[in-house]
């Protein structure tokens, strides 16, 4: 996911990714049901195994045009360990569906699948842009879907039943929805109006949600559209990817948690694309950067935590989410990755440091404020921070308004150097009073 939808244009066309070796009833259904809102629609055939051929209309697409797609005929595909074949069929479906796209002739795509049939129809579906519309129904769908889908905004359906022998009293209806669910995004995904005001990107959690919405708030004030991010492992992925596609104009990175998880290794946060802190320095988009979630690992209830993390400082923030106090140790490790990529950065950098706390449980008097763990990492960046990036220290905690303050001055002086919007945002796109 590396570009976004604006302007356009929506094709009348729905595909449909299934494997017809095992899905064909459910894949027939959702054709009907389809067809039956005007849409036109187009298999798309996924299947590795080497059962007959499905009998297919000339638009739609077989699994040998789908394995050519991706460069491998039909006998070598059949030679191919498993997992490789899926990937290729995975590509080979991604590669059509982009076809159609840049034809101007899909405007949507539903997947269906158990672990295979969702393991491909993730592959193609992750190479369409945000804001396509995408439904992916699946009878993994109550799991872990981040292998499938990355950071991709695909919804998910979980099929409750299994998708075998055809559509019953189970799955038929959750079908039947799915297919609504990608009539009525592809009714609402017109081509979006031309931005009225420069974007500039944030992350956040929870933890640093006060500073957040204060620095939307006044950076609002003075023209900008500021989008949050969270912090959670898709949304900073989602947002390096954005940043890759030139959809801002400066970035502040309040909430860097997920490099944490990235450099650890066991944070359940950790981004579903590894390079935090990447896409702004390769791409020279000025960056405010402050060190907001790093103090502590995020993991799921409390009987998940490793042993090696237990017996340090806790905050329970909720019967599924658990945060540890990080050590000095640790933080110096995630101190010289963070300088090491800032200071790769080809665009202008400022760090910011509030020396009273980097989270709301992190801050002076909470359960994981920890200063002298806090110095480990200051003492990494005082050392290795290049001489081009501006590295200041606040002194106050990170959801104070002078800590937020800070970051819009910061910000606002890097924006000035490609120019400064004239006057307050303009009002929001479309509507009426409700």
């Amino acid at each position: 996911m590396t570009e976004t939808m604006p302007g356009r244009a929506h094709g009348r066309a729905a595909a449909i990714i299934a494997t017809l070796d095992t899905k064909e009833g459910e894949a027939r259904f959702l054709h009907r049901a389809l067809c039956a809102r005007g849409y036109e629609v187009r298999i798309v055939d996924v299947s590795t195994r080497a059962d007959p051929p499905a009998s297919l209309d000339p638009a739609d697409a077989t699994r040998e045009r789908v394995a050519a797609s991706a460069g491998v005929s039909l006998a070598a595909l059949a030679a191919m360990r498993r997992d490789e074949a899926m990937a290729a069929m995975g590509r080979g479906a991604a590669a059509i569906l982009r076809g159609w796209l840049d034809e101007g002739l899909l405007g949507g795509v539903i997947g269906i699948g158990g672990h295979q049939g969702t393991t491909i129809s993730g592959l193609a579906m992750r190479a369409l842009p945000l804001g396509f519309p995408r439904v992916l129904v699946s009878t993994v769908a109550s799991g872990n879907v981040r292998p499938f889908v990355g950071a991709a905004d695909v919804a998910i359906l979980f099929s409750v039943g299994d998708l075998l022998g055809g559509p019953n009293r189970v799955t038929r209806p959750v079908l039947a929805r799915a297919a609504g669910m990608l009539a009525g995004m592809m009714e609402a995904a017109g081509p979006l109006a031309a931005p009225r005001a420069p974007a500039v990107a944030i992350t956040a959690l929870g933890n640093t949600h006060a500073a957040v919405q204060r620095i939307i708030a006044s950076l609002g004030a003075h023209g900008y559209e500021v989008v949050p991010f969270h912090a959670s492992g898709a949304g900073g992925s989602a947002m390096e990817a954005l940043i890759r596609g030139r959809e801002f104009e400066a970035v502040i990175d309040l909430t860097p948690h997920e490099l944490l998880g990235e450099v650890l290794g066991d944070d359940i946060y950790a981004p579903v694309t590894s390079g935090r802190l990447t896409a702004a320095g390769e791409t020279g988009v000025p960056q405010v950067v402050a060190p907001g979630g790093l103090d502590y690992l995020v993991f799921g209830a409390e009987d998940t935590i490793p042993a090696r993390y237990r017996g340090r400082p806790t905050h329970h923030h909720n019967p599924y989410n658990t945060n540890v106090r990080a050590t000095p140790a640790e933080l110096r490790r995630v101190g010289e990755a963070l300088a090491q990529r800032l200071n790769a950065a080809r665009g202008p950098v400022v760090f910011l440091n509030p020396l009273r706390g980097w989270s709301h449980i992190g801050a002076e008097g909470g359960p994981l404020w920890d200063p002298a763990a806090n110095d480990a990492l200051r003492e990494v960046l005082r050392r290795a921070l290049a001489p081009a990036i501006r590295y200041v220290e606040v002194d106050a905690g990170i959801n104070d308004p002078r800590f937020a303050d800070a970051v819009v001055a910061a910000a606002r002086e890097l924006l000035g150097r490609s120019g400064e919007p004239a006057g307050p945002r303009a009002p929001a796109e479309g509507g009426v009073p409700c």
